[in-house]
């Protein structure tokens, strides 16, 4: 009998999982654009170890098929070959570190775009600055780079030239540089210059604010979803709202075991892959009363009819029946957030309210109901305070609600009544003298 019960581990891009009467195999599969672009790689069975699977995607095939597709912009030396005391070389001591290997796979794939971005720039002599010897890379040159790399000029959908902003890009990749400087500095001391030109840049956040969903645009969105027969678009978007989950791990990791298993039928488990958290979440009160109704009716029917296996399908995409879907990838997704921008258009919602917008004003919601950081960072899996702010925007219900404290402990000290009301009296009487 086919075991139909698949792994929720992340997996790389075109790696896929297939139920076997052996149980779990995997499989790296060609995306068929890329086949008809004439891709000289081709599928390949990866075995049932998934170490192993993930090993050879990461470090052979995935690799090469971005040479393929990018003409070889992407392609980084190997360690063996890069010139000792190169930039070039520091990033790759740097991905043989365990300090980097252990990173989550995003995380390590968000270093590697860091640094092929630096290391590939052309200078003015046409040398790769990746190919530069350290103590050339001054905190000059690396300033007058950042001012360089901070925006780019491109044409828009009309024909235009619009030059565009690109500060998240760019700081995300000076962290990446700093990191790696640092680590290889505590790694190899005397080969690297103390002073790290990555460092102490003054970064500035970017000035753009994603935009947060009410609870009203939400509950349209998921209507108009379900009338043009998006229903996994309809929840996922519930799901984001009140459990705080991103897109990515909804669709890639929410498996059907996760929601109220036979060992926990009162709870579901929430994993956040970009932090490597999870967390169980309960379904039901103190009194045995649903915290989520309207997400678990939508849930329980959703598992009534599956085996096993993701729990929501990509309806927004290919319709293939399970287990026959991949992981969803880059491509799926922006597939995906054109799908969820038509949904908005079509409801009338504000054109730039995204995915994300829901899970914002998840967040938003919870800061207006008075939970505690503490109690929101335990809900978003956060491990800091300090990036709540992101997340969980000021609104004039705040303001409004701390007002409303202030007085009542004012009133609970006996000082308002005591002396504000005498005045508020006094000032009537002012008032009706003079009238």
């Amino acid at each position: 009998m086919i075991k139909r019960e698949r792994s929720a581990l992340p997996l790389p891009r075109y790696v896929l999982r297939k139920p076997s009467p052996q149980g779990i195999r995997y499989y790296f599969n060609i995306p068929a654009w890329a086949r008809a672009q004439g891709c000289p790689l081709h599928n390949e069975p990866l075995g049932a170890d998934y170490d192993a699977a993930v090993r050879r995607a990461e470090t052979v095939l995935l690799p090469a098929f971005d040479s393929w597709r990018s003409g070889g912009a992407t392609d980084a030396p190997a360690r063996e070959i890069a010139r000792a005391g190169t930039l070039d070389w520091l990033f790759a001591e740097y991905r043989a570190d365990r300090r980097f290997t252990r990173l989550h796979v995003q995380t390590r794939r968000k270093h590697e775009a860091g640094f092929n971005l630096i290391g590939g720039y052309v200078l003015k002599d046409g040398e790769r600055l990746g190919a530069a010897r350290l103590p050339s890379v001054t905190s000059a040159v690396i300033d007058a780079l950042y001012e360089k790399l901070l925006t780019v000029t491109e044409t828009d959908a009309a024909g235009n030239v619009v030059t565009r902003e690109r500060r998240t890009t760019i700081n995300d990749t000076m962290r990446s540089c700093r990191r790696a400087w640092n680590v290889v500095s505590r790694r190899d001391p005397g080969k690297v210059p103390l002073v790290n030109p990555f460092a102490r840049m003054g970064l500035q956040s970017s000035s753009r604010v994603t935009p947060t969903a009410t609870f009203e645009e939400l509950q349209s969105f998921r209507a108009k979803a379900i009338a043009m027969g998006l229903p996994s678009l309809a929840t996922t978007a519930l799901i984001a709202w009140e459990w705080l989950q991103r897109e990515r791990d909804i669709f890639a990791t929410f498996d059907v075991g996760h929601y109220r298993p036979k060992e926990r039928p009162h709870a579901v488990r929430v994993v956040h892959s970009k932090t490597g958290e999870e967390n169980w979440v309960p379904l039901f009160g103190d009194k045995g009363a649903a915290l989520y109704p309207e997400l678990m009716a939508e849930l329980d029917a959703i598992k009534r009819d599956r085996i096993g296996g993701l729990m929501l399908t990509r309806d927004w995409g290919d319709r293939r029946p399970w287990p026959s879907w991949p992981t969803p990838d880059d491509a799926d997704f922006t597939h995906m957030r054109r799908k969820v921008k038509e949904i908005t258009r079509a409801a009338g919602l504000r054109d730039e309210l995204a995915f994300t917008s829901f899970r914002h004003g998840g967040f938003t919601e919870a800061a207006d109901s008075d939970l505690s950081d503490a109690e929101m960072r335990a809900a978003g899996r956060h491990k800091s305070a300090k990036v709540l702010p992101r997340y969980a925007k000021r609104t004039m219900k705040q303001v409004a609600e701390g007002a409303r404290k202030r007085r009542a402990a004012r009133t609970k000290g006996g000082n308002l009544s005591e002396s504000a009301a005498p005045c508020l009296s006094e000032w009537s009487d002012r008032d009706d003298a003079s009238a």
